[in-house]
């Protein structure tokens, strides 16, 4: 018994240095490996704000001696750029460590240990290869590979062995892959450096991811871009392996380096993924970004723009100027007028663009952020596309005073009604224009005629009023005597989505076509029965901008009995046989032209509109001797400036025979 106690005792006494030594280790110390080639290693020279310390939660274990700034390799300090060797540069992970400071709990610590040269290709970290590589390294890399004794993945190691007795590795960080552009077994080359790493500090992958940055994109002119593709293809041979992106990392002017805002931003980044994995909500370090873009003196507020915002505005030139304040976002694209712009920082959680010279008119917008589109918040919504948008007003001159509302003018009244249809077996939404003189009390017993409205595809029954501005060019055109009063009816009709079969023949002809029953059988009833309208066919007329033309040529050249006026802008009219189209309608003109009084289409001169060659229509129609009527809107295309232009010159000739 007594020999068991003594062996007891000796036992104990011998396990006290390590139980010493265990309780040494903060579980609270973060340590992260970083290592990799030149944007690792740091390219741009730190500015003022880079080279205030973060404090002495953000610490650095030197993998080398730096005499100026008194520091031992192995020993730890404040982490201050460069955080590499001396006269190296500012790199990601200057603020990578701030973010997770920033973001962590103030009893965590964050420890980096850094090894980085420049050039080096992914066999300079493989054990098994270094020793073959240091040989046969270019004579510039010999010097960076000396300070680290030629295997800068033992010295990596040795540190990472002597930190683990500080604290615990959360994390192995690393930028490399330009020199290993197009290398077909680089993701198998990075899983054994990784694995090496594992075996030798006896980690456990599930706990210590691998994060891999992006390279230089430079708006896809970077030098070494091409191997962003086997960067982001890493995590299917590393399973732990999270990618950073690059995307809208600024660059130098050799397209090969970040810049220091491109290092500051992507170090952030790499935080971010970190504090997510760690279970914590990612909060960015305070920096400055200067202000990217400079908004001219004579810039206003767009009209679409809702009070209270600063943006959107508008220059001289037509130029378009977007802000919105998106912080954790890490890339916003403005998307208007068939062209996208990237949104850059504004150092305040802001981002901002300018566009080039827009066309006058209205124009759709929105801002993409992480491939979804979403609605500039200052700006008013509108139907179109599909769903609701953004949208901006380019303005013209006094030429566009005809949809603008003027004083002096009365003004009409848009309502909106809900009425049923038994045809849809639906409750349905109309808005309906009435003039000026319609709620006077010396007109209570005059009756109008009814024009019937319709918009085209992807908008809805709103488009005409709010984008078209249809209740000022009535107002304006009925104050000047041009047209006469009358009611307008806008429906949806059915067309505010194409279905999924829309590219198809039956698809095209089907499309929208259930609209026909209900406004023939239901709404035209409704209209007739609760407003004061003029029933008969010579008093009723029917328009439409693109489909919306399609629907009103469907529908009038199939109702004769119904409609005597119609017109079309931009009409979506396609390769039409006026001799045989709608069961021979049009051959025999003179039984036609005593029906229908007007006939009119118009179409803008650019883009799709082209398409339609709606002039052709026109002059194989009055080849037939009908007398139909063609307008240009010069300069504009598929686009409401087009379609204000053709409703102002279809209604003078309305109801007039």
């Amino acid at each position: 018994m007594r020999k068991l106690s003594k062996f007891l005792f000796v036992t104990v006494l011998g396990l006290l240095p390590f139980c010493k030594s265990m309780a040494a280790v903060d579980p609270n110390f973060y340590i992260f490996l970083c290592f990799g080639q030149s944007n690792m290693e740091g390219a741009a020279r730190p500015e003022a704000q880079d080279l205030v310390s973060a404090g002495p939660r953000f610490l650095l274990m030197p993998a080398v001696d730096d005499a100026q700034r008194g520091r031992k390799m192995g020993e730890w300090c404040e982490a201050t750029p460069p955080l590499c060797r001396p006269n190296t540069g500012l790199t990601p992970v200057d603020y990578f460590g701030r973010t997770l400071v920033a973001s962590l709990p103030s009893n965590i610590r964050v420890g980096v240990i850094h090894v980085a040269i420049g050039g080096i290709k992914i066999e300079g970290f493989m054990p098994e290869e270094i020793a073959n590589y240091v040989k046969e390294a270019p004579g510039w890399m010999k010097g960076m590979l000396e300070a680290y004794d030629n295997n800068p993945y033992q010295r990596l190691v040795d540190l990472a062995k002597k930190a683990q007795k500080d604290g615990v590795i959360k994390g192995v960080l690393m930028h490399q892959g330009e020199s290993n552009t197009g290398d077909p077994e680089w993701a198998n080359k990075v899983q054994k450096v990784y694995d090496h790493l594992l075996g030798d500090l006896k980690l456990k992958p599930e706990e210590v991811n691998l994060y891999v940055g992006g390279v230089v994109q430079a708006d896809g002119k970077g030098v070494c871009i091409g191997c962003n593709k086997q960067i982001n293809e890493l995590p299917q041979t590393i399973h732990t392996c999270q990618v950073i992106s690059s995307d809208g990392c600024t660059n130098g002017p050799d397209r090969l380096h970040f810049d220091a805002a491109g290092y500051r931003e992507l170090g952030c980044r790499y935080g971010e993924a970190v504090v997510r994995f760690l279970g914590y909500e990612p909060k960015r370090p305070q920096f400055e970004v200067p202000l990217p873009i400079e908004v001219p003196a004579d810039a206003f507020l767009a009209k679409t723009t809702i009070p209270g915002n600063d943006f959107p505005k508008v220059d001289k030139q037509g130029r378009a100027y977007f802000k919105v304040q998106a912080p954790d976002a890490t890339k916003v694209v403005l998307d208007i007028c068939d062209k996208k712009y990237d949104m850059k920082r504004d150092g305040k959680g802001g981002w901002m663009a300018v566009t080039d010279p827009l066309p006058v008119g209205f124009h759709y917008y929105f801002l993409n952020i992480g491939g979804v589109n979403f609605i500039d918040p200052s700006t008013e919504t509108f139907f179109g596309c599909n769903r609701e948008a953004g949208g901006i007003e380019i303005p013209e001159g006094d030429e566009g005073n005809y949809y603008r509302p003027q004083q002096g003018v009365p003004h009409g009244q848009v309502r909106s009604i809900y009425y049923w249809s038994e045809s849809s077996k639906s409750w349905r939404h109309a808005m309906v224009y009435t003039p000026a003189e319609y709620d006077q009390k010396k007109m209570q017993k005059k009756r109008y005629p009814v024009l019937y409205l319709q918009h085209g595809m992807g908008e809805d029954e709103t488009g005409w009023t709010k984008q078209g501005h249809m209740q000022h060019i009535m107002d304006n055109a009925i104050a000047s005597g041009k047209a006469v009063p009358m009611i307008v009816v806008m429906e949806s009709g059915d067309i505010k989505a194409p279905p999924s079969n829309f590219g198809g023949r039956q698809g095209v002809n089907d499309y929208g076509n259930t609209f026909y029953p209900v406004l023939l059988n239901d709404l035209i009833p409704y209209i007739d029965s609760n407003f004061r309208t003029l029933t008969d066919r010579e008093h009723r007329a029917m328009a439409g901008l693109s489909w919306g033309g399609h629907q009103t040529f469907d529908v009038v050249l199939t109702n004769l009995d119904k409609f005597s006026y119609m017109g079309t802008f931009s009409g979506a009219i396609f390769n039409l046989d006026v001799k045989t189209a709608y069961d021979g309608v049009f051959a025999n003109a003179e039984e036609f032209n005593k029906k229908i009084h007007y006939l009119f289409m118009s179409s803008g001169t650019e883009g799709m509109d082209k398409m339609f060659r709606t002039a052709d229509t026109v002059k194989q129609l009055n080849e037939l001797g009908i007398p139909a009527v063609y307008s240009e809107s010069k300069g504009t295309a598929h686009e409401w400036l087009t379609w204000r232009r053709g409703l102002n010159e279809f209604i003078p000739h309305l109801f007039k025979k």
